[in-house]
């Protein structure tokens, strides 16, 4: 099996360890500790120019103290995948150190017949789970050696799948020891993203883009889907990740109902940006959002 290489180190984020070390560091320390320990997060995937400070916000909640696994849900952005599929790697490089993948669970994730396994063109040429990486790599760095990735390419899911994959997440979901990224940015506004949707009660273009934001985050930290998915049948909001944000809802259901005891679980936005404020109908920006979940 092969070494994923990091492909999209030198244009989407620094190549150079030292120069991505201080920018991480930089970004984590302007950072709140505000939900710790976090059992997910959602976190920006655009370049680090644009959206590293946000990202910073959610990975700040991440306690590497008991964390054995990492999941990484990430969008699929040019392979159609009507599921879910599992790398063939053995390893991710990152510019800092390499990382580990889990073949235990990727092999029992195969075994449900659920998944299928990306080719590695498919997996490099990827970019939702790599840029994930090195912030993975910079708060983890204190078990290094002794924690292990699975990477999940979440394709067009129909709402059912959502749902069934949800179930069948959620037993990772409730062991501790294992944290999940979902990965996703938030509207892509513009006439290159064929999308300007534009609530003309407000009197700037940016806001009507945040106000469409905030419903379908506050959809999420009421940690409801079926709200999710219909706030989406509506608004046609262009969030990329929105089908692995919908798999975390369904898990976080799932679990609920199969807990014996009574298990409070929490998710907060605690970051919010945008890579420019759309002033004009010629305008285009990208949103991003960093949330946190607690389970207690």
């Amino acid at each position: 099996m092969a070494t994923r290489s990091a492909s999209h180190a030198g244009s989407w984020y620094s190549k150079s360890a030292s120069k991505l070390n201080s920018d991480l560091a930089g970004w984590l320390s302007a950072a709140n500790t505000q939900h710790r320990p976090a059992r997910a997060i959602i976190a920006p995937h655009a370049g680090y120019t644009y959206c590293g400070a946000c990202g910073g916000h959610a990975y700040k909640q991440v306690d590497p103290t008991n964390t054995e696994r990492v999941f990484i849900l990430g969008p699929s952005h040019h392979a159609y995948l009507p599921g879910c599929a599992v790398t063939n790697c053995t390893k991710y490089q990152t510019p800092l150190y390499d990382l580990e993948v889990d073949l235990k669970i990727n092999q029992e994730l195969l075994s449900t017949g659920a998944f299928d396994q990306m080719t590695q063109r498919v997996d490099e040429e990827e970019h939702s789970i790599e840029m994930h990486l090195p912030y993975i790599a910079k708060v983890m760095e204190s078990k290094r050696g002794k924690f292990k990735i699975i990477p999940v390419l979440v394709g067009a899911l129909k709402a059912d799948k959502e749902e069934k994959y949800g179930r069948l997440f959620s037993k990772y979901l409730a062991d501790p020891s294992n944290l999940f990224v979902i990965s996703s940015d938030f509207c892509h506004w513009g006439r290159r993203f064929n999308y300007q949707y534009y609530d003309r009660s407000f009197s700037k273009i940016y806001e009507s883009i945040e106000n469409l934001d905030r419903q379908g985050m506050d959809l999420i930290e009421k940690l409801d889907p079926h709200g999710f998915h219909a706030y989406l049948g509506k608004y046609e909001n262009t969030i990329c990740g929105r089908h692995p944000i919908a798999v975390l809802l369904h898990a976080i259901t799932a679990l609920r109902n199969e807990a014996k005891n009574g298990i409070k679980l929490e998710l907060k936005f605690l970051k919010y940006a945008q890579s420019n404020q759309v002033k004009s109908m010629q305008d285009s920006s990208v949103s991003y959002g960093s949330a946190s979940l607690v389970i207690s």
